[in-house]
């Protein structure tokens, strides 16, 4: 085995011997819900590996959203936003009454979509929602890059000009959006968000990019070699474990093979058991390891959270 295998066993010490680092639950402010694999679309590097006929996550039910509501408000928990995630939400035939669940609790949702063609069958129900909840319900579209080449060699062809062309349509129609990038070329953020900013205004877009609404996430590959988080490396890289998602995140999953939907400590490690921290929000505020390539790649080098730019 070589050096590179020998990485992310132990979820207490690291290869070399080092105190793994590790995130304790500060407070929950944000949880996630997973709303199944399928996706419509076959993206070139999916976290998640999403696809078409991907469902080892299975769709999720309102009937087994609704406890984790509830138990947010009986145990008076701190959570800001409801979110979710997929595949694409929107292939799940229950995500409406998930969302009007939510909001009708008096919780914000943000609901990642790639808007491609899915969504569409959902627009008059969705508007009424929206005259219902104004901008408690977000949706962040994403559009992986601002140049239609690079977003297509990742989405797929036929992708973009759908994308942009629902993202101008919601916007029109007073939703509340948010743009999700991805880190496919060497640009740095800055430079990232002036191209985003061109494209709206060429495509006629109103969206303050300036004002949180785009997020551009790093990359994740399983085959890099990525270093091992260790304690030490909190002090080294000058950040804490407060600042990492599961510090104040957590995610429901329903995987195909479990009756009962499995609380995890964020939207990265939905097949890793490892990480299962049981079927309830109060089981799940034990400490987490960061005994995983993403918790290095995404939150703790990438320094980037699933719940920003709602």
């Amino acid at each position: 085995m070589d050096a590179k295998a020998k990485k992310f066993i132990d979820p207490l010490i690291t290869n070399d011997g080092k105190e793994r680092a590790y995130v304790d639950l500060k407070e929950l402010k944000t949880l996630w819900f997973n709303s199944g694999t399928r996706c419509n679309l076959h993206c070139q590097n999916c976290y998640i590996e999403s696809s078409p006929t991907n469902d080892r996550l299975a769709y999720i039910t309102d009937s087994e959203v609704v406890p984790f509501l509830e138990e947010i408000k009986t145990e008076k928990y701190p959570v800001e936003l409801i979110g979710v995630t997929g595949g694409e939400p929107f292939l799940n035939p229950h995500m409406i009454p998930i969302i009007i669940e939510t909001l009708k609790r008096d919780l914000e949702i943000l609901v990642l979509t790639n808007a491609v063609n899915v969504i569409n069958r959902y627009k008059e129900k969705l508007i009424e929602i929206k005259n219902t909840y104004g901008d408690k319900l977000h949706l962040r579209i994403s559009l992986d890059h601002h140049t239609k080449e690079f977003h297509e060699k990742e989405r797929g062809e036929n992708t973009f000009d759908k994308t942009i062309e629902n993202i101008k349509w919601f916007t029109q129609e007073g939703f509340n959006i948010s743009i999700a990038g991805r880190s496919l070329t060497d640009e740095n953020l800055e430079q990232a968000t002036r191209s985003y900013e061109e494209l709206l205004k060429k495509s006629d877009i109103k969206i303050d990019l300036e004002n949180g609404k785009l997020v551009v996430f790093p990359e994740m590959d399983m085959n890099r070699d990525v270093p091992e988080i260790t304690t030490e490396c909190w002090g080294i890289l000058n950040k804490t474990p407060e600042q990492q998602m599961c510090s104040t995140e957590r995610m429901i999953v329903k995987r195909k093979e479990d009756e009962k939907p499995t609380v995890l400590p964020c939207t990265l490690l939905a097949y890793d058991h490892q990480f299962d921290l049981g079927e309830t929000l109060k089981d799940s505020k034990e400490r987490v390891q960061l005994n995983h390539k993403f918790c290095a790649q995404f939150c703790v080098l990438g320094g980037a959270s699933c719940s920003s730019a709602k």
